[in-house]
């Protein structure tokens, strides 16, 4: 039936607001590129009239002016509401895409959402709390069992600093009396010599060397 009366199967894409972007622009530039070649003309046509006198010659050449000068206010206009134009779109594209943006963010938001209640709905607080306090109570009772394993023995709270410096005194008396009568036990006799040794003078010990050799 479609081909019977003419219509095609697959209809023709509509243009995109890029697409009128693009061939806007592209119109533009030639009512550009034709304003430019009007202000070659007229620049032709001043230095023309600067030349001639007044006359029929120089009146033809300014109505032909006029008509140049004319045509590129047409073009001008023409250039004007198409650069218009091209900005509202522009505007409408850029308001079209951050439209698209704050969709796209909307629904991730919505999906994360989701997963988060998911996710949190497993979680019990009651449970998590009273994990807190056991760990709590636990850290305080190992710091307790520090605190007894670094307990000293049989050492007062408090110690005088008096008692310990006459202690301390007294150690280095008994120290310096130790020192003295060990240098007068040097100068005593061994207790195996029954006698006290007898000093010789230098001739009885000169005979007593003879009479031993």
């Amino acid at each position: 039936m479609n081909r019977i009366f003419g219509t095609s199967a697959s209809k023709k894409p509509q243009p995109t607001l890029q697409d009128a972007i693009s061939s806007t622009d592209t119109r533009v530039a030639s009512i550009e590129v034709k304003i430019k070649k009007l202000d070659g003309e007229l620049a032709r046509y001043k230095e023309q009239m600067s030349k001639l006198r007044s006359g029929p010659g120089k009146n033809a050449v300014q109505e032909r002016a006029l008509r140049t000068l004319k045509q590129k206010r047409m073009y001008e206009n023409q250039l004007a509401q198409l650069t218009q134009q091209t900005f509202n779109m522009e505007s409408a594209a850029l308001a079209t895409e951050n439209l698209r943006n704050t969709m796209a963010t909307v629904d991730a938001m919505k999906q994360t959402n989701k997963e988060l209640r998911k996710q949190y709905g497993k979680i019990d607080i009651d449970k998590i709390e009273n994990m807190h306090y056991d760990m709590e109570d636990l850290l305080e009772q190992a710091n307790e069992i520090q605190e007894t394993l670094a307990r000293s023995y049989a050492v007062p709270d408090e110690l005088d600093e008096t008692d310990l410096q006459a202690e301390l005194d007294a150690l280095e008396l008994e120290d310096e009396e130790e020192g003295a009568s060990y240098l007068a036990d040097l100068n005593k006799a061994p207790d195996f010599i029954d006698e006290a040794p007898v000093e010789l003078n230098e001739t009885e010990y000169k005979e007593a060397v003879k009479t031993s050799a």
